[in-house]
């Protein structure tokens, strides 16, 4: 289940950052400038943001196996139509419904998650499929690049979205919604796995409710941190390529070598944070097994993105901001797994919730990248902001409360 999502989670970014690596060649071909390839960035962070809690509640109500497998389809469909588009108008709409497609894949993860891993694993394995993205991200970079130069930005598409049906169709044959369904577990396995779901062995079959959410405190303050998070990382996603390529006048495969560091310092990130918060859990301190990685990650990530201002070289650069990507994906396990704390049953909703807050920062990332160094001549402004919603991403940390869960209204049974 976890090298299926760990697939998964690879696949995501993959097909999420060839966009930056196509950047050049896509628009000369379709005539854009750089703040309509920033709207094209933008409308896939919009259309992912919107959908993550839709498609969390399609989790929870048909399973990761269905839900999980049409996802896919849908977002490979439109990765392949990405291949195909004459201006600026389609490739506007078609990556809208491409973000649409991949709102469902990290929600339904976290569902498969949460019934088949035991709590005191949650850490590691949230650590490792969201490495498996950065990983992913960060061979793209230099491999998409090759692919390009040698068949073409059109044909690269196409190829990605083959890829996205081929992983779809495995995971619908392979995979089962519950380890109790699935011939290849063990009894003595089921039995663990069940026992330990969660904290509390009974829980309440219960009504899904917007209304619980909305009154979650902590769920407000999970969406708040998970923006600032999301603020910094995306920006390896979209515009880092692009910017050290034009900075330091590199050529595309040189660009995507050097843009591909920050993303493997995010997943050692993202599996240090989850060994961490596993490894501070079994301690028997629950709250700061999920607080105290989460409250390093964003120190870090200020400190890095505040540092690389004063860098006067590619490598210095690529250093400091690497160590605020680190920083940002060490707070991605704990986000995960406090959305299983809180949201139990309704773990693909509450994960959904949080996760469209944070791609709202992806989002308003695409777009102020390009229109302040417009506005100000400088990349310093982003920068800083990048830096101040980090340090209050801090402080939201120190007011959650993993052990407060949302109550949902319990179902009665006859």
């Amino acid at each position: 289940m976890v090298g299926g999502t760990f697939l998964l989670s690879m696949l995501v970014y993959v097909d999420r950052i060839g966009i930056s690596v196509a950047k050049e060649p896509m628009t000369d071909a379709l005539q854009l400038s750089d703040k309509q390839f920033g709207w094209v960035l933008s409308m896939f962070a919009l259309g992912y943001a919107l959908f993550q809690t839709p498609l969390g509640i399609l989790s929870d109500r048909f399973g990761p196996r269905r839900a999980l497998a049409a996802v896919v389809s849908l977002w490979s469909l439109f990765t392949a139509l990405t291949g195909a588009v004459t201006n600026f108008i389609s490739l506007f709409f078609i990556r809208f419904f491409f973000g649409v497609g991949e709102a469902g894949a990290y929600p339904g993860i976290s569902k498969a998650v949460y019934h088949w891993i035991p709590i005191s694993e949650r850490g590691i394995v949230n650590g490792i499929n969201f490495s498996g993205g950065r990983f992913g991200a960060a061979f793209a970079l230099p491999l998409i690049a090759i692919v390009i130069d040698s068949l073409g930005w059109r044909n690269t598409f196409f190829t990605l979205g083959l890829l996205g049906i081929v992983w779809a169709l495995a995971w619908y044959f392979l995979f089962r919604d519950n380890p109790e369904d699935h011939p290849l577990v063990s009894e003595y396995e089921k039995e663990e796995i069940v026992l330990q779901r969660s904290r509390q062995q009974k829980e309440e079959i219960s009504a899904f409710s917007v209304l619980s959410l909305v009154r979650s405190r902590n769920l407000w303050l999970a969406m708040g941190q998970y923006f600032a998070s999301n603020f910094t990382f995306f920006f390896c996603l979209t515009w880092l390529f692009p910017h050290v390529k034009e900075q330091f006048m590199l050529d595309n495969i040189e660009a995507g070598l050097y843009s591909s560091l920050p993303l493997v310092a995010g997943a050692f990130g993202n599996m240090f944070s989850g060994w961490l918060v596993d490894r501070i859990y079994k301690s028997g301190r629950f709250k700061w097994s999920r607080t105290i990685p989460a409250v390093i990650g964003f120190g870090l990530a200020a400190f890095g993105l505040l540092a690389s201002l004063y860098s006067g070289n590619i490598m210095s650069s690529i250093f400091f901001l690497s160590v605020a990507i680190f920083g940002a994906d060490m707070t991605i396990s704990p986000s995960w797994t406090l959305c299983n704390d809180i949201g139990k049953l309704h773990s693909g909703a509450v994960s959904g919730t949080m996760n469209m807050a944070g791609n709202i920062g992806s989002f308003i990332t695409a777009l102020a990248f390009p229109y302040l160094r417009d506005w100000t001549g400088s990349v310093t402004p982003f920068f800083i902001i990048g830096a101040l919603l980090n340090i209050l991403a801090i402080f939201m940390w120190l007011k959650i409360n993993p052990d407060k869960t949302i109550v949902f209204k319990p179902l009665r049974s006859n």
